[in-house]
């Protein structure tokens, strides 16, 4: 139960296998990559808009409960 072969698998050295782990990616082309890199600097735009609305809104209504 649980025995372990006495082989070992050869290693490769670490470049080797970096290198190999490279040559599987599959880079995205011009046109993908300027699509999404636009689509992500749309969603971080519309985030941070989104985020900075409702810090106001939260400041204007602490604000409003302070002075009270």
């Amino acid at each position: 139960m649980g025995e372990k072969s006495a082989e070992k698998a050869p290693k490769k050295s670490f470049f080797k296998g970096m290198k190999a782990e490279f040559g599987k990616i599959i880079w995205p082309d011009k046109k993908t990559l300027a699509r999404q890199s636009v689509a992500v600097v749309a969603v971080t735009v519309v985030l941070g808009l989104i985020i900075a609305l409702l810090d106001m809104i939260i400041q204007t209504g602490i604000n409003f409960l302070i002075t009270l």
